[in-house]
């Protein structure tokens, strides 16, 4: 059998105002020729640095079925199909709109300052033994990511999980607009990104623009323990939503956690969801992944799914690539040491978390927990307070070491003592050899830092240790 189709030429050419030059079917969609599955639509957007109709003769080599075109693409094949259309990325948005236009599926949308993708993550899991659940992919949450997301989702879905981001005022407004969620859901607000917003609390406004693309009948899950619920729960209301469901260890919360017990790669969890009692296994350490789950409970109930299943899958949610993906690194000369990936992204926030669930671990014989900082990014005047306020939960984890880059982290790593500094470079590169040259058997380490602090390089190297030549004792 063969794949199903997503868009016929005619349905494309009717949501963008295209013109197709012949008939042709896709049962995919992509902006990116390297990615492109052999039945794709290939959509030819012009970014900033790269124009997509330079890739179309390889995105028709990798098997496209067709692609969405504002000119004569250079190379193509002239037997292939074409959509040409005033605009790509407002063909994209296009079939985005059409897409939700004609599919019966529930609708969840997730935003918020940390978390969004992992718990946007949980909630695809927890619904996808209820029915064909489309979830989108990676962190695909902007201009961009969000309508392709969109354009993606099958015509027998029955539920849908969108992923929502922003760094400016008006974004989720207009994303908001495109998905028009059943159920949004904001993890919570914490100075992220703050640089541009100027206060928490304008934060919250932005994150709130998620409810301007629902209905009266949708509904809101909120974070009852952050102190910008209430600004929330109000924005909601004001929308005219008839239902806000908050989530957390307050008293009544829809979503209440009753208990957990924290444990080095998972936590037990014990809650109350509207009233009915649920006790699971989540497969992800630290607290701020139980809060996670928490929200991913309402959703499920406030999108009509059936709880006992969505607890059940808890206990199968892994971690992703950047965020706390962990790796057992054996060493040339003997031993290993774990490593956890969480060099996707950084905040002040999801710091405190990282550093948690260090703390909980426990090195081998001999070892260390080590902790490898980048800058946090976009954080505005504060940033180097925000920096070193942080010395009091690396002791709190017990940190043996501290590896920092950048001149924000620096803060950090001045306001610490002697025997907690390993290492300070300008940049992760400059103190990449600093960490590979100190890490020893029995260590568990992180890595973390903001996506423009670059930190995957150091994970990268710490992963290829394995494969080195033994090297010489250091004396450390």
């Amino acid at each position: 059998m063969g794949a199903k189709v997503l868009w016929t030429s005619a349905e494309a050419a009717a949501a963008t105002g295209g013109r197709a030059d012949r008939a042709w079917r896709a049962s995919g969609a992509s902006i990116d020729s390297r990615t492109v599955e052999p039945g794709d639509l290939f959509v030819a957007i012009k970014g900033e640095k790269f124009d997509g109709h330079d890739f179309v003769a390889d995105a028709f080599l990798r098997g496209a079925a067709a692609a969405v075109v504002s000119r004569p693409p250079a190379n193509a094949p002239e037997d292939k199909p074409l959509l040409t259309v005033k605009d790509t990325l407002a063909a994209l948005q296009g079939l985005a709109r059409a897409a939700r236009a004609r599919t019966g599926a529930r609708v969840i949308a997730v935003t918020g300052s940390v978390g969004k993708t992992g718990t946007k993550e949980a909630i695809g899991l927890a619904l996808s033994g209820q029915g064909a659940t489309h979830v989108s992919a990676g962190n695909l949450n902007n201009e961009i990511g969000a309508p392709l997301s969109l354009a993606r989702m099958p015509r027998e879905a029955a539920f849908a999980v969108f992923e929502l981001g922003m760094n400016r005022a008006g974004e989720i407004s207009r994303l908001s607009s495109l998905v028009k969620p059943d159920v949004a859901v904001i993890t919570t607000v914490e100075p992220v990104h703050i640089e541009f917003f100027g206060s928490v609390e304008a934060i919250a406004d932005a994150k709130a623009e998620i409810f301007d693309g629902m209905t009266r009948a949708g509904a809101a899950v909120l974070n009852m323990d952050n102190p910008l619920f209430e600004r929330l729960s109000a924005a909601a209301r004001k929308r005219g939503l008839a239902r806000v469901l908050g989530f957390g260890a307050a008293e009544g919360a829809f979503a209440r956690l009753i208990d957990c017990s924290l444990h080095p790669t998972c936590s037990a969890v014990s809650a109350q969801i509207n009233g009915e009692r649920l006790d699971y296994c989540l497969s992800m350490p630290g607290r701020h992944w139980v809060m996670n789950s928490l929200a991913a409970m309402a959703a499920v109930r406030a999108a009509g799914g059936d709880l006992a299943p969505a607890a059940s899958s808890m206990s199968r949610i892994k971690p992703l690539k950047g965020r706390g993906l962990r790796h057992r690194v054996a060493l040339p000369g003997g031993g290993a040491f774990e490593l956890i990936d969480d060099s996707y992204n950084a905040s002040p926030a999801s710091v405190r978390a990282a550093l948690a669930v260090l703390g909980a671990m426990k090195p081998g014989a001999g070892g260390r927990r080590i902790a490898v900082l980048g800058d946090m990014l976009e954080l505005g005047a504060a940033a180097g307070e925000m920096h070193a306020e942080l010395a009091p939960d690396v002791k709190a984890a017990g940190v043996d070491l501290v590896f920092a880059c950048g001149p924000e982290m620096r803060r950090l790593y001045d306001a610490l003592p002697a025997k907690q500094r390993g290492a300070h470079a300008a940049n992760s590169q400059a103190l990449l050899p600093r960490v590979v040259g100190a890490v020893r058997a029995g260590d568990v380490v992180v890595v973390k830092g903001s996506l423009g602090s670059r930190m995957a390089p150091i994970v990268a190297t710490l992963l290829a240790v394995a494969d080195a030549p033994p090297r010489a004792a250091n004396g450390n």
